[in-house]
Formats: structure tokens, C-alpha cells, sequence
């Protein structure tokens, strides 16, 4: 994209926020009343996707009801998908519920508090910024920004604001990973030496839509709304409906999935984002016209940038070709390891007494025990039906809309898993060891800032 263009959009995007607080015509007064302990919340879906109608729904179902919640809206730029969001809507909730074709008649309405937003991957971060300046709250699905320049501007928007935002990012919502994060942080594991993440499926139709595909007409939907500021392509279905196999739509491997588990090493660690990334692959098994790898291996160092002596390495390796749908996430100390699948700490790989004595060291072993005595454990399907992170999470952030506390995964979550997906982008598409300028906020590679 030219930089005129950039600036073109930066300023629409400014421009466009301006206005939704105009068409709103609400103070933070009227706006606090609205959101009473005894007034309906209004949610508006922004992208009836297979991802809100399968999960996120029945999250929400499960708990609307007790919290005085309810759905009003759908915007979709696509009639189809607009017109079965309404229709579903309006059956489960036994009301009309009435649909927008674009988020610009969404928040001209005046008829929504909050919003949820599902859309593709590269919409998130705008879509956010359109909700706070609209003065809504939001759920905002993973991954956060593809980019940092979509990163920085959402951040910025929504620390201005006011609003309630969550992150999709559930595993911060779940009992093991909540005792995994307390029992890190009180020390007793010890540093933290390694972490090793994997997420592997064998699904040739993971992220294909061939029979949808064929049901969209550009005439049905709203193109160039949809490529917001991505460089202009010509009209291609699979990039709207099968955008996670393309870049710049979306980062793949990185943004659906690393960004879980990533999270859970800045949540754990404290740490904002990795020192350096290098990784490798490539489309080795689906030969099916996708841009983005379908095998990937990720390489990071993380640890205080004050201080060079302290790290440690995290691994995040996927392949489409072969797997078992069983995510695994493992944490190594010197005295054992924290293992988030068995939902166990043990003192396996731990020093033991026959190596610590001849080196005049202290054995140094964990002790055995579950992180929970209830595993909830990640739903690694195309259809979760409502998992019991996600049901957690969908809890905390409508409790916190009520309370006006801050959500499990505020928008800083969002945005250093950001950092750490778009280095690993930039590591993969270039070649190159990406690291993080704190002063500028960008993505380096050979020196440069990194850019599609």
C-alpha cells in the first residue's frame, strides 16, 4: 500500500470515528444510565460468523438472561449471512432482531450498548475502534491486529475510551490456567527455562468454505468495505469467506492459533513481547492455491530487556497435515514442569539428588499435584457448542460491562500478543530474526520496520 493511501485511510478511519460519537448524540451521563444495574444491555453482532453462531452464541445464551442482557442487531456486509443472522437470532431469543448492512448503520440506529465482533482477522482492530467511538463495549475476537499500525491505533482508541473491551483470548477465563498464572508468579515453580507450544490438525476443509464460497455473488455483499485499508485486489469469494489462508486478511497459523498459547507466556511471565523471533515452513500438504503455511516452527527469546543475562525459549510449532486436535502447552523450570494438558505440576525433568550432589548443588524437584481439581480444556474443533472457557470468559466480560471493572483480557493482552504474532509473520515471510523497537512500537527486520 502507498503511503498516500495509508494516510487516506488513517484519516477516513479518524474521520469516521468523529462521526459515529456525533450520530450517537450521547454524554458519558446518558451513556452511564444506560447501563444501569437494572437496564438492558443491548448487543449488536458485528459478523454473523461460524465462530459467534457455534461458540460465542451459546456463551452468551447461557448467561444473557440472569445479567438482563439481549441481542438487538446484526451488521453483515454480506445479505446471506445477514438475513440467516437475523432469522437464527430472532428464533433463539423469541423477538425480532433487526439487521444492518454495514456498522455505519449499525451505530447510526442507536440501538446497541455493546457489540461483539467476529469478523474476519484483519478487521478486528478497526472494528474495535469503530465500537469504542461509537461508545459501546465490545467483545473482540483473536487475533487482535495483523499489523502494528492497526495495533497502535486500536490501542489508542480504546485506552481513550471508556468502554469495557475483552479479548477472545478464553484461556484467562479458565480455573487451571488461573492457578497456573498464580502459581508462576509466587514463585515457587521457579524461572521459567522453557515453554513448548503445539497445536496440530489433520482437516483438509480447516478454513475452507468451497459449498459458501459458491453461494456469494460481489453483488450480495460490499467489496471494498470489506479490503477496509488492505492494498486493493480484485474481487476473490475465497478471500472473504477463506481469508485465514490469505495474507493480509489474515496471519494463518500465527493469528488463529499461536496467539492462544502466546498469551499465556506474557500472562504467566509478565513479559510484553519476545526479544527475537526466527521461524520457518511452508504449504507442504495443501496445495490448494492458500497463501499462508500450513506447517510452521517458531523460535522465540523472551526475558527483560534490561537485562540480557535473564531468558528463556518458547517453541511454537503446527502442522495441518497430521494432528490429533490436542494442543499442548508445557512449562519447564529446573525443577520440573507445568504441564496445562494433564492439568499437572510434576517434577519431571526436575534436578535430581544422584546429578545435584556431584556438582555440590541441592536437589531441586517440583511437587507432584493438579493445577484443579476441574480440567477445562481447550476446544481445539471447528465447532466448540459453547465450550466452558469460552462460556467463562463470554461471563466475565458481560459482568464486567455491568460493573465496569476490567475484563480478564483487557485490550493489553490484545496488543502484546499482536506484537508477538506480527514478529513472527515478519520473521516468516522475510526470512530474517524479527525484533521489537520499544521506541517507534513496530516490527524490525534487517533494520526496517516490517510491512506488507
Amino acid at each position: 500500500m502507498s503511503d498516500s493511501r495509508r494516510k487516506f485511510i488513517k484519516q477516513f478511519t479518524l474521520a469516521s470515528a468523529g462521526t459515529y460519537l456525533a450520530t450517537m448524540g450521547m454524554s458519558a451521563k446518558s451513556y452511564a444510565n444506560i447501563l444501569g444495574a437494572n437496564e438492558r444491555v443491548r448487543v449488536n453482532i458485528v459478523g454473523f460468523s461460524d465462530r459467534f453462531r457455534s461458540s460465542l452464541f451459546p456463551a452468551f445464551f447461557n448467561h444473557y438472561k440472569k445479567l438482563n442482557f439481549d441481542i438487538t442487531g446484526v451488521s453483515d456486509l454480506w445479505s446471506y449471512r445477514r438475513d440467516l443472522g437475523t432469522a437464527f437470532l430472532s428464533e433463539k431469543l423469541g423477538h425480532p432482531v433487526k439487521g444492518y448492512r454495514n456498522n455505519d448503520e449499525l451505530y447510526a440506529a442507536k440501538d446497541v450498548d455493546a457489540v461483539i465482533i467476529s469478523t474476519a482477522d484483519f478487521l478486528h482492530a478497526l472494528h474495535a475502534i469503530e465500537a469504542v467511538s461509537a461508545r459501546c463495549d465490545a467483545y473482540v475476537e483473536k487475533p487482535f491486529a495483523e499489523t502494528m499500525e492497526d495495533a497502535r491505533a486500536a490501542l489508542k482508541a480504546i485506552k481513550a475510551s471508556k468502554q469495557i473491551i475483552q479479548i477472545g483470548s478464553q484461556r484467562r477465563s479458565g480455573a487451571n490456567y488461573q492457578a497456573a498464572n498464580e502459581f508462576i508468579k509466587s514463585g515457587k515453580f521457579g524461572d521459567i527455562y522453557m515453554v513448548e507450544l503445539t497445536w496440530n490438525v489433520n482437516q483438509p476443509g480447516r478454513w475452507r468454505r468451497p459449498e459458501l464460497v459458491a453461494k456469494l455473488r460481489k453483488e450480495d455483499t460490499d467489496w471494498n468495505r470489506y479490503l477496509a485499508n488492505r492494498p486493493h485486489e480484485e474481487w476473490d469469494p475465497r478471500k472473504y469467506l477463506e481469508y485465514r489462508l490469505f495474507w493480509p486478511y489474515s496471519s494463518g497459523l500465527p493469528g488463529q492459533w499461536m496467539s492462544h498459547q502466546i498469551d499465556t507466556v506474557h500472562w504467566f511471565s509478565g513479559l510484553k513481547h519476545p526479544r527475537s523471533v526466527t521461524a520457518n515452513g511452508g504449504i507442504y500438504q495443501w496445495k490448494d492455491g492458500r497463501r499462508n503455511w500450513d506447517t510452521l516452527s517458531a523460535a522465540f527469546e523472551y526475558g527483560p530487556e534490561d537485562d540480557l543475562t535473564k531468558g528463556f525459549q518458547v517453541v511454537f510449532q503446527s502442522r495441518m497435515g497430521n494432528g490429533s486436535d490436542q494442543p499442548s502447552e508445557v512449562y519447564y523450570s529446573n525443577g520440573g514442569e507445568l504441564n496445562l494438558i494433564t492439568n499437572r505440576v510434576s517434577p519431571k525433568g526436575g534436578l535430581k539428588e544422584s546429578a545435584a550432589k556431584d556438582m555440590g548443588m541441592k536437589e531441586n524437584l517440583l511437587p507432584d499435584f493438579a493445577l484443579t481439581e476441574k480440567v477445562e480444556k481447550v476446544a481445539a474443533g471447528a465447532n466448540t457448542g459453547g465450550d466452558p472457557l469460552t462460556s467463562n470468559h463470554m461471563l466475565n466480560w458481560m459482568e464486567c460491562v455491568r460493573s465496569r471493572k476490567q475484563t480478564n483480557a483487557p485490550v493489553e493482552a490484545g496488543y502484546m500478543h499482536s506484537i508477538a504474532n506480527i514478529m513472527t509473520t515478519a520473521a516468516s515471510h522475510t526470512g530474517m530474526k524479527a525484533t521489537f523497537d520499544e521506541k517507534t512500537q513496530e516490527v524490525m527486520v534487517g533494520g526496517k520496520a516490517f510491512k506488507f
